[in-house]
């Protein structure tokens, strides 16, 4: 055999999972969420890439999706009875339907906010079960550093409006109550409700309003940013996908965290037991300000804030 061909075959073993190595087939996974974008697929697959895993190739994954968190049981039990090496959730709520569908097949939730409230886990460094995975909040109320900075933006802000789906389980602020700040909460479950609860925003006076992170939210991004500046709100943001156009965004990576669920992937499959991996936390957030934005709404943004800013879109 010639040295290059060699060097060649060598490294491809490297790279290869152990049961192809002898042969074996691809192996088969399932992937259980509300939404997910193209940017957001990317992120996924890179991370399956970073550990030698490629999707149609050594790697089976079977995707469901469903917006209405009461189709999720239904979706569960499908991919639970295809007896995959495990499945990944992105979201509460698949990962609160995948554990009522199993205690046997592996779970793997990306961005939870608290797996610990939800019961999803008994703790962050032991989790116990067969569901370990990636929080998307880090210890303490972050609802409550957003307030912080929107009252830097806004001095004086009183009022600000707080955006959820009462259908999606996450946590609720706590400690925001105690930075004498009213917290008017407005709902959305489908799209039309969006409208709603922005006019409800506006009707109350609120001073800026709070959008929090939710697939429903997510996927209707442009028309949350629109509605935000049609009722000329402040409005801050979870996600990144909120940056072009929304004022400001103030959370975690999610494509990051996306792209971690990889290495849980890599463990599991190669035999590690779920109840030994600890949840592991955000480690890249995103602090981008849109200053077009804040020109729109008559905002004069403090130096302080766009020297922390981690981008400033003029």
């Amino acid at each position: 055999m010639k040295r290059r061909e060699f060097i060649a075959d060598t490294a491809v073993l490297l790279v290869s999972p152990p049961r192809l190595r002898a042969g074996g087939s691809p192996r088969r996974i399932g992937f259980l969420g509300g939404f997910l974008d193209s940017q957001g697929r990317d992120a996924w697959r890179s991370g399956l890439r970073e550990k030698g895993w490629i999707e149609g190739k050594n790697l089976l994954v079977e995707y469901r999706f469903a917006e209405a968190p009461d189709r999720m049981p239904a979706l569960a039990a499908e991919l639970v009875a295809l007896i995959p090496d495990l499945v990944i959730a992105l979201g509460p709520s698949p990962a609160l339907a995948l554990k009522s569908a199993t205690a046997a097949v592996p779970i793997v939730f990306v961005v939870v906010a608290d797996p610990v409230g939800l019961g999803l886990v008994q703790s962050l460094s032991r989790p116990a079960g067969n569901i370990p995975g990636l929080a998307s909040w880090v210890p303490g109320d972050w609802t409550a550093k957003q307030i912080q900075v929107l009252r830097e933006l806004i001095p004086g802000a009183t009022k600000i409006a707080l955006l959820i789906n009462p259908g999606n389980p996450i946590a609720a602020p706590s400690a925001a109550r105690k930075l004498g700040v009213a917290l008017p909460i407005v709902e959305a479950t489908t799209d039309e409700d969006l409208d709603i609860a922005f006019a409800s925003a506006a009707a109350q006076h609120a001073d800026a309003i709070i959008v929090l992170g939710d697939v429903l939210i997510i996927r209707q991004a442009p028309r949350v940013i629109a509605l935000a500046a049609k009722h000329r709100l402040p409005a801050m943001h979870f996600f990144r996908q909120f940056a072009d156009g929304g004022l400001v965004v103030y959370g975690p990576d999610i494509f990051d965290l996306l792209r971690r669920g990889g290495n849980y992937v890599d463990k599991i499959v190669k035999g590690t037991k779920p109840s030994d991996l600890p949840v592991e936390q955000p480690t890249k957030f995103d602090f981008v300000i849109n200053m077009k934005t804040a020109k729109a709404l008559g905002l004069s943004v403090p130096t302080s804030l766009l020297l922390r800013a981690d981008e400033v879109i003029e």
